[in-house]
């Protein structure tokens, strides 16, 4: 079994800073592809960031920079740096591992960002 753990999530004024980290532990790590999501109540989970191969970075429109993805397989964490925040980035924040043999993705719980104007 495996376990993401995000952290870092808090309340914010537009234009600051947060870094999120999402801590993975248990029976394997996959750093080949790693990904943030958010979601805001009511609506789907939409793809924020991902870190794939070696170190190709990909972002959704929205977030281009401003966020930066970013991992280190030694302590098996990977993280998302949002910067100059608005109140538009508000959500429940997700990390995800995704494992090639593995039918489905690892989740964490989430961790809520809230950006206040």
């Amino acid at each position: 079994q495996v376990r993401l753990m995000e952290s870092g999530g808090g309340s914010v004024q537009a234009g600051g800073s947060l870094k999120l980290s999402c801590q993975v532990s248990g029976d394997y790590y996959c750093p080949a592809y790693l990904s943030w999501y958010r979601q805001v109540r009511d609506r789907e989970r939409e793809f924020v960031s991902g870190l794939r191969g070696a170190n190709t970075t990909s972002y959704a429109d929205s977030v281009k920079g401003r966020f930066i993805i970013s991992r280190d397989n030694v302590l098996k964490t990977f993280s998302l740096e949002m910067n100059n925040l608005r109140p538009e980035d508000t959500a429940m924040y997700y990390c995800r591992m995704r494992c090639r043999w593995n039918a489905q993705p690892d989740w964490g719980q989430g961790t809520q960002v809230t950006v206040s104007s």
